[in-house]
């Protein structure tokens, strides 16, 4: 039996990403060659009992949830077989996600003195992009005329536009010009005219935020929470951030509101009107 097939073609049926059919190939190939077992011999009991030796073992309930999802999808969508599992393995609560202010963005940019790292981490924060979506960005994705990019194939392979600040149009041709990149050429290659890796973007954003002092642990997704955080902030209601971040549900760009310090700080206390 071809498990990698039989995940790979029902996963892009229900439009599952990358990301998500390489995890559950992994998992459900592991399992099997584990238990040694054909796919069609496996038992609901077998199944609960290898997810619980996980937790025994001490791996974290989110990561035995990712293994019961991956068994779950294989079993029931690739082979039609009905399972009944009703494990529900409680989630580590959810910490809010980590941002800069407005004014430690300022000083972070500042410490970027290569011309070419200064327009990627500026770019990447002020459309709220994902690391990846700007190592993939080419030139014919961009409509600088009119203010906006298109994100393609994203998150849950969707396409979603981006936009571009008006500081931001003039250097992005500038760049293109200099370069002399091709419409399909993409927008920050590396030396080689290939795309730039993540993990040197990775490495950009580490080393500015040292340079600027900032004690706070960050990487390329902090600049995306803080873009979202400082729309909140500067009066943006939660439906116009939405589908800048390319969430599908809405409860996914609440979580902004509780880090954004606008309109509420500015409440008096009724205990200062108490006389």
């Amino acid at each position: 039996m071809d498990v990698v097939k039989i995940i790979k073609e029902t996963a892009q049926l229900r439009g599952l990403s990358e990301k998500t059919i390489r995890t559950y190939t992994y998992i459900v190939d592991k399992f099997l060659r584990t238990y040694r077992k054909d796919p069609h011999q496996v038992t609901q009991n077998e199944i609960k009992t290898h997810l619980l030796r996980l937790l025994q073992s001490g791996r974290s309930s989110n990561t035995v949830n990712v293994q019961l999802n991956a068994l779950k999808f294989f079993f029931e969508q690739g082979l039609r077989r009905k399972l009944t599992i009703d494990l529900r393995f409680s989630k580590v609560p959810k910490r809010l996600p980590e941002f800069l202010t407005q004014e430690e963005v300022v000083h972070f940019f500042d410490c970027l003195k290569n011309k070419k790292h200064k327009l990627m981490v500026n770019l990447l924060y002020s459309a709220g992009l994902r690391v990846s979506e700007l190592t993939n960005l080419k030139v014919k994705d961009l409509q600088i005329n009119e203010n906006y990019g298109w994100v393609r194939q994203g998150k849950g392979n969707k396409d979603r536009p981006f936009i571009i600040a008006e500081k931001l149009k003039t250097e992005l041709e500038l760049w293109i010009n200099k370069l002399q990149l091709e419409f399909e050429d993409y927008l920050f290659p590396s030396n080689r005219r290939e795309k730039i890796s993540v993990s040197s973007l990775q490495k950009i954003i580490k080393h500015a935020a040292k340079m600027a002092g900032i004690p706070k642990n960050v990487h390329p997704h902090t600049l995306r929470h803080s873009f979202a955080t400082h729309l909140i902030e500067n009066g943006y209601c939660v439906t116009d951030v939405q589908p800048l971040l390319g969430h599908a549900k809405l409860e996914t760009t609440l979580v902004y509101t509780h880090l954004a310090k606008p309109k509420l700080l500015s409440i008096k206390s009724p205990f200062d009107k108490l006389s």
